[in-house]
């Protein structure tokens, strides 16, 4: 099973065929089975993933930490302050290394305009599989574990389930655009009408879009693009209402992190786009609604709905382990 996939760097969902990502699902349910009936699975005895953070972590750092521990092998936490690279050591020769010592090298990097080269360069230059754990476009991660609790909630056939995927007001940090580009180009790749809704200036990458929109017209899905929260709420199967930093406020998107106070400023300017009871009631009966957490309380989401009965977060939020666990057997695995 795992030679298919064996050796191929996990960078972003949309390098994989929709039969790949399938088999990574597959391989996430049997998975998740197995570690909720104590069934023992050293898939990767004695492998070593390599861990490189260069931005806080709670559920990507354990779900992959414990996902190797519970596959017989050993995740190595590396703090970039403390690697070589803090005094100027090359990509290139980092991957070079760790590609001598272990069998696969996983990285959280959400600097935009950085975070996504830095992997690419990582990968150019490795021999083993270089795993994605967020950067600054991509989070396919979190999306997979998306789509597998989606598929929990209303299985495996998803064409025309309505998604709404909406900006929300949060001032802890300016969030990543990773999370929604990951949610759009993944969920039109199974047919989903995608509602996406903003404030103007808080644009998503417009090559992301184009392509899942792509995705869209050949699986017979929807991507709509609006600037009212509501309109991503009405009807809808599913509500993702999560910020993201207005990096297109500004005239260079590249020069971001040199325009956080402006990019913050516009933020403010939103404090409407908030989930509450009032915009639940819009969405259909049994929805559901997801964010990849933490929220922030208060601003993105109040707290009767996070904790309420349309709430599946932290079913969310565990599957992170086992699709993570999924892409490690598939990508670092193989005949013994």
């Amino acid at each position: 099973m795992s030679s298919l996939l064996r050796g191929k760097d996990f960078i972003t969902t949309q390098e994989f065929t929709k039969e790949e990502i399938d088999l990574m699902l597959d391989t996430s349910f049997d998975l998740k089975r197995k570690f909720a009936t104590g069934e023992p699975h050293p898939l990767l005895a004695y492998k070593t993933v390599f861990m490189i953070f260069y931005d806080e972590s709670t559920r990507t750092r354990n779900s992959i930490e414990a996902g190797i521990t519970q596959l017989g092998g050993h995740g190595n936490f590396l703090s970039p302050d403390k690697m070589q690279a803090h005094h100027g050591e090359t990509v290139a020769d980092t991957a070079k290394v760790l590609s001598r010592f272990g069998h696969a090298i996983a990285v959280r990097h959400c600097q935009f305009g950085v975070g996504n080269k830095y992997l690419r360069g990582l990968a150019e230059n490795s021999d083993i599989p270089v795993l994605n754990l967020q950067d600054d476009i991509y989070h396919p991660m979190q999306v997979l574990a998306d789509l597998m609790t989606i598929q929990e909630r209303f299985g495996k056939d998803l064409r025309h389930l309505k998604v709404g995927i909406s900006w929300a007001y949060a001032e802890s940090h300016l969030k990543p655009l990773s999370v929604p580009q990951s949610q759009i180009l993944l969920f039109t790749r199974y047919g989903m009408d995608v509602t996406l809704a903003y404030p103007e200036g808080f644009d998503l990458m417009p090559d992301i879009v184009k392509q899942a929109k792509e995705n869209a017209e050949k699986s017979g899905g929807k991507l709509e693009i609006t600037h009212s929260m509501d309109e991503a709420f009405v009807d809808a199967d599913v509500v993702i209402p999560k910020s993201w930093g207005g990096f297109f406020t500004i005239e260079n998107p590249m020069e971001a992190e040199q325009h956080k106070d402006e990019i913050m400023q516009k933020v403010r300017q939103h404090k409407d786009w908030k989930c509450d009871e009032r915009r639940m009631g819009l969405t259909k009966r049994n929805s559901v609604y997801m964010h990849a957490l933490p929220a922030d309380r208060g601003r993105e989401v109040v707290d009767s709905v996070i904790d309420g009965p349309h709430s599946i977060v932290f079913d969310e939020a565990e599957n992170r382990l086992h699709t993570a666990k999924a892409v490690m057997v598939l990508t670092m695995g193989g005949r013994p």
